[in-house]
């Protein structure tokens, strides 16, 4: 049998084909009818990978499953890419098939162009990604509230242009609406306070216009008219929207720069850029599906325009508390846009301008059910259709819990108040210099740019290592410990091996790599996974598969390290081999770390 593994695919995909094609010469199913069930073997004893295909497979085709195992094995072990991959494969239990490595497979891949170099795809295979994550209301500052879609939706985008995809991001501003007319108010009648250099004094500004416009009913009218002037745009409102749009951006930008985001002010599209596209969004709709068509009807209900979703059997795909249809309202009686209608001209936008096949959408689990309800109405009006591939996109919502405190409580400042990211990103650089001896200046990096880097790729690690989908406890002492599963622990072992290799010298750059210690095997195996790794990603973007890959990494280091002396040792060939060994885990960590946005040290 003939196999069409290329030199590029990683163990994983490889593994997957050669059984695929033996499933399909056993059975006669298509080869995508058959799944490998692979899954790395948990005990080493039984091997590497193992193929838990069978049990489905004999009770669709109503056979024994060991018998079939049996078959499969021997189609499997004809076939032309097995000897190059698998030094064996057992049949065990019920009809498992546990898969042994050959050495020279993992030790042929453990070069750049294998584990860590970005993927190049061809044109037809190739998605434009856009990646809306960070997104804070502009007139105040980012909070502790803003770091898990900022810090996620980074490394997310990082992985995907890893993965040889098109990425454009954008920042989804809050820069419109009633709280900006309260603004242009206040500051008609105190044009004295608008600073143009300090955001924390027009956040304390809009706070009191708040309060103006609850208590005050002639202010309330102001505001009110200075939203229609925006609308309509009034140059004067408009100039003082502009300046208040100016100071957030710039400390917008300079915590970005800080966290060392592939996000800037092209990435910027906040919801004023949507707002002239508005009124023919919810016309459109009103037009097209007043009678209701594809699961989706648009009906005006006591003054609101709603859109309402149903399923292939006219049953509501949304309810509310009383059972009734629950509608996803696109005007309010008053004529006012929401949320929904901004994200409907945006999604259009994203797909019919920027060409978008793939949208990923990075929010707190707050929003899930209007990214439901957002995504199906997109679904129905037939506006997910890409003029490009002539597909539908694929649209993702990527959610997140809460960043808990000590007491198990949203994190808050002593006083009860709001944490501001820059304050706790400062807080951590601080933290992390006070750990750092002296002699981290001897790289050509200052102790204080040492620390930058410890402390904010301490913040950010500690939060990708967490299950997005849960809350986490936010604690100091867990953040930046040199034990266990954190940044600094990584960034330790690298630096670790950032000075053996420059102790080495030159001399392992043309080694080849000879796995005959078992400690060297489980490091090289653990390496050759890192590929397969950061594609399952793409499933669910749960980025602590990554972390916990990483920290499995730097584990089964030290345990090489233990085992298997490098500088020490003074057979050369063996020694060269280690060396080009510790060269691979230290790309591989690097790699692994900047694709969640984290940058390495050489000496800590």
């Amino acid at each position: 049998m003939t196999s069409t593994l290329t030199p590029d695919t990683n163990l994983r995909s490889a593994l997957e084909q050669l059984i695929r094609q033996a499933i399909s010469q056993v059975t006669g199913l298509p080869t995508e009818e058959c799944d490998p069930y692979l899954a790395m073997a948990k005990n080493p004893q039984f091997g590497d990978y193992q193929s838990n295909a069978m049990m489905a497979l004999a009770k669709q085709l109503k056979t024994n499953p060991r018998e079939l195992g049996g078959r499969v094995k021997e189609a499997l072990e004809s076939t032309a890419g097995f000897s190059d991959l698998l030094d064996k494969c057992e049949l065990a239990g019920p009809g498992f098939l546990n898969l042994h490595l050959k050495n020279s497979a993992l030790e042929s891949r453990l070069t750049p162009r294998h584990l860590v170099e970005p993927r190049e795809l061809p044109a037809s295979a190739r998605k434009t990604v856009v990646v809306d994550y960070s997104s804070p209301n502009i007139a105040k500052e980012m909070h502790v509230g803003h770091i898990r879609s900022t810090i996620l939706g980074d490394a997310i985008s990082r992985v995907v242009e890893h993965l040889g995809h098109r990425v454009i991001r954008q920042n989804h501003l809050g820069d419109w609406g009633t709280q900006f007319g309260m603004l242009v108010a206040y500051y008609r009648r105190n044009p004295d306070r608008l600073d143009a250099s300090k955001l924390s004094l027009i956040e304390d500004n809009y706070r009191e216009a708040n309060e103006l416009f609850r208590n005050d009913p002639q202010f309330e009218k102001e505001a009110k008219d200075a939203v229609v002037e925006l609308h309509s745009g009034a140059s004067d409102a408009i100039s003082l929207w502009e300046k208040i749009v100016e100071v957030s951006k710039k400390n917008l930008h300079e915590n970005y720069q800080r966290l060392q985001l592939k996000l800037g002010p092209d990435d910027d599209r906040g919801e004023s850029f949507y707002n002239p596209k508005l009124s023919a969004v919810v016309q459109e709709l009103k037009d097209r599906f007043a009678e209701g068509d594809g699961g989706l009807q648009v009906a005006v209900n006591e003054g609101a325009v709603c859109v309402f979703l149903s399923d292939a059997e006219g049953q509501p795909l949304f309810k509310n508390a009383d059972d009734e249809p629950l509608p996803f309202i696109i005007q309010k009686s008053d004529g006012a846009f929401l949320y929904a209608t901004t994200d409907i001209a945006a999604l259009r936008y994203r797909i019919e301008e920027l060409q978008a096949d793939w949208l990923i959408y990075v929010t707190d689990n707050r929003q899930t059910l209007h990214f439901e309800m957002l995504f199906a109405a997109i679904r129905g009006a037939g506006y997910d259709r890409c003029s490009r591939t002539g597909e539908n996109a694929t649209l993702q919502h990527v959610t997140f819990g809460t960043i808990l405190g000590p007491d198990r409580k949203p994190l808050k400042t002593r006083d009860g108040g709001t944490i501001k990211m820059s304050e706790l990103l400062s807080e951590a650089v601080e933290r992390a210099q006070e750990k750092l001896p002296d002699s981290v200046t001897e790289g050509g990096l200052s102790k204080e740019e040492v620390a930058e880097r410890i402390g904010i790729g301490a913040v950010k690690y500690a939060d990708l290592s967490q299950n997005r989908l849960t809350d986490y406890v936010f604690t100091w002492d867990k953040l930046l410990s040199l034990e266990g599963n954190t940044a600094a622990y990584l960034m330790y072992a690298y630096a670790r091996l950032s000075k053996m290799l420059r102790e080495s010298g030159d001399e392992f750059t043309s080694a080849d790599i000879s796995l005959d210690q078992e400690a060297e095997r489980r490091l090289a195996l653990t390496l050759c996974r890192f590929p397969e790794t950061v594609e399952s990603l793409t499933g669910d973007w749960r980025m602590n598969a990554l972390t916990d890959h990483l920290y499995a990494t730097a584990s089964a280091l030290m345990k090489f390290y233990d085992e298997c002396p490098v500088l020490k040792e003074e057979n050369l060939e063996i020694r060269k081999s280690r060396l080009a060994l510790c060269q691979a885990t230290a790309e591989v960590l690097k790699t692994g770390l900047d694709l969640l946005g984290i940058q390495t040290v050489d000496r800590m």
